[in-house]
């Protein structure tokens, strides 16, 4: 039986920005996003994962349509989403939504709950009035909170209230795919949980597909399916989570696993450690991104930048040190 074909496809795709610049002065060149390849599957949580400055947040918002791509493009559910004609793009909107890291700032602090919650049923015109009053209250109790929230301002309710409200008007439109950036970064640790189980617990329930971009692996684990790794506006490694996380190929991959707190006492085993930090998109170093960090890194690294690897069913790489013993292990 053939596969199923993606949800959402990225091909190729990069995001530049244009920074300074004047009459006298050419305008410096930030590389956010560098020829990007992506499969996204239908009903599976894909985790975006890299330090901040990696290109993950630019990635989710070109895949929402917030940002256009500098090169290649975002295919939804096989149309293009850059080509698509009106109804293409409304449609596109009303089935792809957005949860995003500051609940303190996504809010509108004017708005009481129920508005925030509605605006999106307004804005597409679902159901009378009434239908739509019904579903606010069925979209807070389905988040944890109740109609007595309904009246609520933003600064009245707590981090994670916020962000409830904030899951609750993602599902108004009941959309096929949510990107939700760094969802839980700016709550507290305990509340940190229960949104990650709401989250969870729903996407099982509706049968959402979810894009989760997060910086911590220790996460990954618990909520994704499949992990893609980016570094510097690349991805370096992807596949399904129990294949990287208990096999990581690329060396950053690993680097971010080491950075991991382990709960568990006595020495862990000594690696060559990750030097620095992450360079400046302004001016990526030149080859495979990662060599002025790296502990592999040879000749080569600072010379050529490496094709993706196949390490093992959907699992994928890009290390030439690793590419290389990988072959020499198949010879």
């Amino acid at each position: 039986m053939a596969a199923s074909a993606p949800l959402m496809q990225a091909r190729s795709l990069s995001r530049e920005f244009r920074i300074g610049g004047g009459l006298l002065r050419r305008p410096q060149v930030l590389h956010a996003v560098h020829d990007v390849d992506l499969d996204i599957q239908r009903g599976e949580v894909l985790a975006l994962v890299g330090e901040s400055g990696s290109g993950k947040t630019t990635l989710g918002r070109c895949l929402l349509g917030m940002l256009q791509p500098t090169a290649g493009g975002v295919w939804f559910d096989g149309e293009d989403v850059s080509t698509a004609d009106r109804k293409g793009r409304s449609g596109f909107r009303r089935r792809v939504q957005p949860i995003f890291q500051n609940p303190y700032s996504s809010l509108d602090p004017r708005w009481p709950v129920a508005r925030t919650v509605r605006e999106p049923l307004d804005a597409f015109r679902i159901g009378d009035r009434a239908a739509r009053e019904a579903r606010v209250i069925e979209l807070l109790d389905s988040v944890g909170l109740s109609a007595r929230h309904a009246r609520s301002r933003p600064h009245e309710l707590s981090g994670g209230q916020r962000q409830r409200v904030a899951i609750a008007a993602a599902l108004a439109l009941r959309p096929d795919l949510i990107v939700a950036d760094e969802p839980v970064s700016a709550l507290d640790v305990m509340v940190q949980a229960q949104i990650l189980n709401l989250i969870c617990g729903l996407q099982r329930e509706l049968g959402l597909t979810l894009v989760f971009i997060t910086h911590d692996l220790a996460v990954v684990e618990h909520v994704a399916d499949r992990v893609a790794v980016m570094y510097l506006g690349r991805i370096v490694e992807s596949g399904p989570v129990s294949d990287v996380l208990a096999g990581p190929q690329h060396p950053y991959t690993r680097a971010l696993l080491e950075a991991v707190p382990k709960p568990s006492p006595g020495p862990r085993p000594q690696r060559a450690a990750v030097r620095g930090e992450i360079p400046s998109p302004l001016a990526p170093p030149a080859g495979c991104h990662f060599h002025p960090r790296c502990p592999l890194a040879i000749d080569r690294c600072r010379v050529t930048a490496p094709a993706m690897t196949e390490f093992g069913v959907g699992h994928t790489a890009s290390c030439h040190v690793t590419a290389a013993i990988h072959d020499a292990k198949g010879a």
